[in-house]
């Protein structure tokens, strides 16, 4: 049986919610192991590689709010950078700064994100494969997975979600999708892997 770990995040920043931790608390199974990472560059990557090393999932998928996005994204490609004007919630900014000084400049996911983005889309939720997951903390967390599963057979990758409906006061303007069709998202990439 694969053992799958699930991750998403605690809120960011001055906002109440995140959906990417909404939707983990939403998903529950035998072989799933679920997590909230908190939203700070030190702290989430070292959470996420002892939840690794604790469980030893087959697959790990990390979640993440993208705000402006209308779909469900599997990233692509993870960058050697951390990079953003927006502080964590530790207050940290970093700028050029690599994750791993030794690193290669990128790592690819190695989740089937073609595969993943049309059972999305069949179970009638938009999704659509996004090349980057940026420079923030999402990036970050990506990057750390893959450089610890290279040469592996543990399938590992990020996905971002768009904000959720509940999120309309405290982001205006900016696209929402309810909560429930982004945990049915979640859970058609599960039987995809």
């Amino acid at each position: 049986m694969t053992k799958v770990l699930l991750t998403g995040f605690e809120p960011f920043g001055k906002a109440t919610l995140n959906p990417s931790g909404e939707i983990v608390k939403q998903i529950s199974g035998d072989n799933i192991v679920t997590a909230i990472l908190p939203v700070a560059y030190a702290q989430s990557a070292e959470r996420l590689l002892a939840l690794i090393a604790e469980h030893k999932p087959d697959v790990v998928i990390c979640l993440g709010q993208a705000e402006g996005r209308t779909h469900i994204s599997p990233e692509r490609i993870a960058i050697n950078l951390d990079d953003a004007r927006l502080a964590d919630n530790e207050g940290v900014i970093r700028n050029d700064v690599p994750i791993i000084a030794s690193g290669p400049v990128a790592y690819e996911s190695t989740l089937p994100v073609k595969d993943i983005v049309k059972a999305i889309n069949d179970a009638g939720v938009p999704a659509a494969v996004s090349l980057s997951a940026g420079a923030f903390l999402c990036n970050h967390v990506f990057y750390v997975a893959q450089d610890h599963f290279k040469g592996t057979k543990v399938r590992s990758g990020f996905v971002h979600v768009p904000l959720m409906d509940e999120q309309t006061g405290e982001f205006p303007g900016l696209p929402t999708m309810p909560l429930d069709q982004m945990v049915k998202a979640v859970r058609t990439m599960l039987e995809v892997l």
